[in-house]
């Protein structure tokens, strides 16, 4: 797999995330984003998963 097929399949995945997820607290957040990277086959390192999560709930 090639690092921006990955950047663009995370991307699509954390605009899917912020639209199914907006209002949601941090805990249901975190969840969803684990969820859909399993879903989809992506792994992500520890700061890059806590960034999205930062991203999505608004922090």
């Amino acid at each position: 797999m090639h690092e921006t097929d990955d950047r663009e399949r995370l991307d699509g995945l954390v605009a899917q995330l912020r639209a199914d997820l907006a209002g949601e607290n941090r805990a249901t957040v975190e969840h969803g984003v684990r969820q859909r990277l399993s879903q989809v086959g992506l792994n992500l390192d520890d700061a890059e998963f806590e960034r999205i999560v930062d991203e999505l709930v608004g922090d």
